[in-house]
């Protein structure tokens, strides 16, 4: 079932630089008895659009709300209490809320540094959880994150939503029918209009914001207007870059259709920041081959000349003997058949995007709680993310050490590499302690 959903309505003059007001609710299915008590974690705009499609499902009362800068988290407070007629309790630190509330499901839509520790605490009180992709910011946090929900037998659902997306599953019968022929070599790729950008000062942090708490484990360092809010994403120390952002989608979609193959042999990564100029230190150009048993993978992303000659700027072709499937977003998928030299495909399915948001949030949030009400594995399962996850960070890993590296995805490390083994994980800034 696809759940569309009413644009947000616009917010107070006040809080209209930052927020977005709930819609009323849409009521769809029979409403539960059982209300599951929900704390947001992070509430800038992705988090609302989770927390909107967990309102609209009527199976949650949304009972807390965290966030370290008050300019979102008060008219959020405000926004869901319009919504629903309940006022959440507001927090700066997640560890007092999960302390004084217990609620029964976390969603954790904080930056990417911030997704380990949440997820385990959140478990630990048990809590299931609802994490947002990637899973983490290093590899071993991962495999923590892994171990603690199944000890909990906590269910956690990673926000790889495309795995709910019609037009995604669609596609997936496609290939695994046979249809495609024997696929050696697949290629994902998100391809921006962009230029080089320009750089802004670092300014004094901004009253209300607990810029300490916001960087957290990660470096404390000088506030920026580019980092906060919502462009941590290409900064390291907080983000993953496009690959952590955008290709953990589409290396999902690789794993989804290989199945047997869950994880590389090998990952080399080229690169660098040839174009920006901004204050980010990502690579703006990437390539990385993945090499499996029986196909290889390569990702590619520019920040910059989108890919208008190619027909399409985001996705992930599949090729096989007889032909190619393109798997995207907005375009849904499309198939060329081999040795057909028309422009246009033979076979397509337009995509069934929830709005505003153009996802498909609300069918995984209605898997989750199923889940969590029956007990079996959800669609996006932290294991599944965590593996989708892997194949992103070592692509970054890679990269950073300037040669490829073999990868024992068994044992789920760098074997006979201590250097590269060195980044797996990090420090974390005390008092903050890396999860074991």
């Amino acid at each position: 079932m696809t759940l569309s959903r009413r644009q947000f309505l616009t917010a107070s003059a006040a809080a209209a630089a930052v927020a977005t007001a709930f819609p009323t609710p849409v009521i769809f299915g029979t409403e539960k008895d059982k209300k599951y008590r929900v704390a947001l974690v992070g509430s800038g705009w992705w988090g609302k659009v989770i927390l909107d499609a967990a309102i609209q499902s009527k199976t949650i009362e949304p009972v807390a709300l965290v966030d370290v800068d008050k300019r979102r988290l008060e008219p959020m407070c405000e926004q869901v209490a319009d919504a629903t007629g309940i006022t959440p309790k507001a927090f700066n630190d997640y560890r007092e809320m999960l302390e004084q509330v217990k609620p029964d499901i976390v969603i954790n839509a904080t930056p990417d540094h911030w997704h380990a520790l949440i997820t385990i605490d959140a478990c630990k009180a048990g809590a299931h959880v609802y994490v947002e992709k990637p899973v983490s910011h290093t590899i071993n946090e991962g495999i923590a994150m892994v171990k603690t929900a199944r000890e909990t037998k906590r269910i956690v659902q990673v926000g790889t939503h495309r795995r709910v997306s019609p037009h995604n599953m669609a596609a997936m019968e496609f290939l695994k029918s046979g249809r495609l022929g024997k696929i050696g070599s697949v290629r994902a790729f998100v391809n921006y209009q962009g230029g080089a950008g320009t750089k802004e000062p670092d300014s004094p942090v901004p009253e209300g914001l607990d810029w300490d708490m916001w960087c957290g484990p990660a470096p404390l360092v000088p506030f920026n207007r580019r980092m906060h809010p919502g462009g941590f994403r290409n900064f390291m120390a907080f983000g993953t870059g496009q690959l952590g952002d955008w290709g953990i989608h589409w290396m999902d979609q690789i794993l989804w259709w290989s199945q047997d193959e869950q994880y590389p042999k090998s990952v080399a990564s080229t690169g660098g920041r040839f174009i920006s100029e901004d204050n980010s230190d990502g690579p703006d150009t990437q390539h990385v081959v993945f090499q499996f048993d029986k196909f290889d993978a390569v990702w590619e992303h520019r920040r910059y000349a989108g890919n208008a000659p190619e027909r399409h700027h985001i996705g992930v072709y599949f090729y096989g003997t007889k032909g190619t499937l393109h798997l995207g977003w907005h375009d849904g998928w499309s198939f060329y058949p081999s040795g057909d030299m028309n422009v246009e495909p033979t076979e397509q399915m337009a995509p069934q995007l929830d709005l505003p948001d153009g996802q498909n949030v609300a069918n995984l949030w209605t898997d989750f709680i199923e889940c969590i009400e029956t007990g079996r594995t959800p669609v996006c399962d932290i294991e599944y993310g965590h593996r989708s996850t892997t194949m992103a960070l070592l692509g970054m890993l890679s990269l950073k050490l300037g040669r490829g590296v073999v990868w024992d995805g068994v044992k789920q490390t760098i074997p006979n590499d201590p250097e590269a083994c060195k980044l797996l994980a990090r420090e974390y800034r005390a008092p903050w302690v890396y999860p074991k």
